[in-house]
């Protein structure tokens, strides 16, 4: 009986052997200072205009109008960059608007929200997360990102130095649905062969862990807490155990 290893010496790898983790990114992987609220205020004050303008007087206008506000419905039709962006430009107009900038300079301010977010110097990785998802990867883990964020994540990714982990990265801006909705994982999952071990790993109860139960998946709640989460740490260092091996 030939008992050799396949493949010079390498032993296949069965997909029951594999192991995949879903990783949500913003709250989760890294964080933008101040959210999305920074940046407006970031860029009245670089403006010059409405000068004592805090977060805390943007962020009411915040709360509507971003595709994740409305998981239900899909998004497929910006279908580009540029279209998503285009559709999120009128919110951002109306929030400088609304707190007192002329509506030409609303224009222009929401204009400059794309760069401004997109800056890598505005973002932080938490201490946590390369040596997590460096042990993980070893430990035989594969990393894929399922996020509601902007088309251009994968860009941001490389740029913070943290594409180098992952084998996909599913941005709700490309994909054009947020999490909960099915359609957000099932685009995830087709990328995990059929028997191998998944979780899903994020900061958000709803979006993530409820999102990733309906699914069929496992999830993990980071960073943040909810009682009727099953599974949940403050750091990702806790994650190996409760994912086990």
């Amino acid at each position: 009986m030939d008992d050799r290893p396949p493949l010079g010496g390498l032993r296949l790898r069965r997909p029951t052997d594999m192991r995949y983790l879903l990783w949500d990114f913003d709250g989760t992987l890294a964080v933008r200072h101040e959210g999305w609220s920074g940046v407006f205020v970031d860029l009245l004050r670089k403006a010059g205009v409405a000068s004592t303008v805090t977060r805390e007087d943007i962020l009411p206008h915040l709360q509507s109008g971003f595709p994740w506000h409305t998981p239900e419905e899909p998004h497929t039709h910006l279908s580009s960059s540029d279209l998503w962006w285009q559709a999120l430009h009128p919110v951002c107009r109306r929030a400088f608007e609304a707190v007192g900038v002329s509506y030409e300079q609303a224009t222009s301010l929401a204009a400059e929200i794309r760069d401004a977010y997109l800056s890598p110097s505005g973002w932080r990785i938490f201490e946590d997360t390369v040596p997590a998802l460096s042990a993980l990867r070893d430990a035989g883990w594969r990393h894929i990102v399922l996020s509601n964020h902007v088309p251009e994540l994968g860009g941001l990714l490389a740029a913070l130095g943290l594409d180098r982990f992952f084998d996909h990265v599913l941005s709700s801006g490309i994909t054009g649905y947020e999490k909960p909705h099915p359609e957000a994982f099932r685009a995830a999952l087709a990328l995990v062969p059929l028997g191998a071990k998944a979780w899903m790993v994020g900061d958000s109860y709803r979006g993530d862990v409820l999102g990733a139960e309906a699914a069929g998946l496992p999830a993990v709640l980071v960073r943040s807490q909810n009682a009727a989460a099953r599974y949940q740490c403050t750091s990702l260092y806790e994650l190996e155990p409760i994912i086990g091996g």
